[in-house]
């Protein structure tokens, strides 16, 4: 191994190498474990190619096209490192170095997922001060793609991978950082995340053209463009095309703030969105785990309804799409800002569904309540739900944001209360009950059916429930 090693370093001196790569094969890169990855660039035009590592004996080899690119599938083994790759082409030679092969995850959204630990002006993040100095991890690994816009498919980004510490982690996602530091806590596996995200962008801009006009009209895309990265497809191909078919396990999301004011679409977009992704990637129905827009107070616009809308639609995507999670993230808005300072906590909610889904750890809960019926009896509601099998809780505080309507569709605010129910069997405890004096014959229930909201319900094992309403009427 060593020998094959320093044979590697020889070769590399050549400064004169016709080999390019993307900025995702470089030193420090993080490799998915138990794959056949995607590895592809460019090198004179009809020679042959060869790979080598120092994790396999085996050489991998292939024909330069007559394009001057070239693609080849290497086999990873199990998570471990650090190894190195040698890529040989006519007497050039390129060489990486300081790899890992673990999980690698793409984080991608808007603001809140571009939100570094070291937090922005006025923007605090909650714990971020222990999180950078506990961060020199060289299992952790990011990358960071450049901002960038563009009106056709780009296939090059900047960025580098580096690893994680006290020096580069401030930098970092702070959704994504603490996705990374509690996977690689739980695995004990390294983790390389691929941070492609853009403030204040819309969903559709992280969209493909192509899927875009075949499924939303001329209007839906005639929506108020103020930037570059409002544009349609501009940001699917200024920073998601150049990582494609880069190898990873799977998506983290937080975006939804850009489409409030298109609510009613957008669950179709998201949908897409993930859908597009999945064939462009071509690794199959990969995880896609998102975050519910928290509620924001700012500005005025706390009793307002469309962040609501925007919340339901963002659930209606996870119980129709395939491999799909949501955080719920009620309990933690703001009323100052819509970057919610709880990101740590974000990140670790993220991790769950990923554990429980990804990685085996099928008694760990990932998802709070989720309205599934509800019944009346002598005025009062008796509410069930989904993913409450030992029942739902407030640990002790206030309930509210709940209410209830009659057949005049005319809301009041509920007396909220939960009945223990102890000698219940499992999925029958803890038995959430609304009345009202104003309605003595309820119909129709909703809870934190407003912009801003200090969500109260949880299941027991302190994961929030999704805002919700029972039925479909305007």
């Amino acid at each position: 191994m060593r020998l094959k090693y320093l044979f590697f370093f020889l070769l590399s001196i050549n400064l004169n190498s016709q080999i390019e790569l993307n900025n995702l094969f470089t030193d420090n890169m993080v490799l998915q474990q138990n794959s056949n990855v995607n590895f592809w660039g460019s090198a004179d035009i009809g020679e042959e190619l060869v790979i080598n590592t120092t994790w396999s004996e085996e050489s991998f080899r292939t024909k330069v096209r007559n394009n001057g690119t070239w693609f080849l599938k290497i086999k990873t083994p199990k998570a471990g490192g650090p190894y190195s790759i040698s890529i040989l082409c006519n007497n050039d030679t390129k060489l990486i170095e300081n790899i890992l092969i673990g999980e690698v995850w793409l984080a991608s959204g808007q603001s809140n997922m571009e939100m570094t630990l070291s937090g922005r002006n006025r923007e605090p993040v909650i714990g971020s001060q222990d999180m950078i100095a506990k961060s020199n991890n060289p299992n952790i690994r990011f990358i960071t793609v450049g901002r960038k816009t563009s009106d056709k498919p780009e296939t090059t980004f900047s960025g580098n991978w580096v690893e994680s510490s006290q020096k580069t982690s401030p930098k970092f996602s702070a959704v994504a950082y603490s996705y990374a530091n509690y996977l690689n806590e739980v695995l004990d596996v390294p983790v390389g995340i691929i941070h492609s995200s853009f403030g204040g962008s819309p969903a559709e801009a992280w969209i493909n053209n192509k899927t875009l006009n075949q499924t939303l009209s001329k209007e839906e895309l005639n929506y108020n463009i103020k930037s570059e990265h409002h544009k349609p497809s501009s940001l699917f191909n200024g920073m998601i095309n150049p990582i494609i078919p880069f190898n990873i396990n799977g998506v983290i999301w937080y975006q939804g703030e850009s489409n409030v004011s298109r609510h009613k679409n957008y669950t179709q977009v998201m949908n897409n969105l993930i859908r597009s992704w999945r064939t462009e990637w071509g690794l199959g129905d990969f995880s896609f785990y998102f975050v519910q827009i928290a509620p924001n107070g700012s500005t005025n616009q706390g009793d307002g309804t469309t962040q609501a809308f925007l919340r339901e639609a963002q659930l209606k995507t996870m119980q129709s799409m395939k491999n799909t999670g949501m955080v719920v993230t009620l309990d933690i808005g703001s009323t100052y800002t819509n970057h919610p300072p709880e990101k740590k906590l974000v990140g670790k909610r993220l991790a769950y569904w990923a554990l429980a889904k990804d990685y085996g750890y099928n008694n760990l809960k990932f998802s709070g309540p989720i309205y599934d019926s509800h019944n009346v009896s002598d005025g009062k509601v008796y509410v069930k739900f989904k993913y409450a099998v030992n029942g739902v809780t407030s640990f002790g505080n206030e309930l509210n944001g709940f209410e209830i309507a009659g057949i005049d569709k005319v809301f009041y605010d509920a007396d909220a209360s939960i009945d223990p129910h102890w000698s219940a069997k499992p999925g029958e405890r803890s038995v959430l009950i609304l009345k009202s004096d104003k309605v003595p014959n309820p119909l129709y229930i909703r809870y934190a059916w407003k912009n801003y909201i200090d969500g109260s319900l949880y299941n027991v094992e302190g994961l929030p429930a999704s805002s919700f309403r029972s039925y479909d009427f305007e």
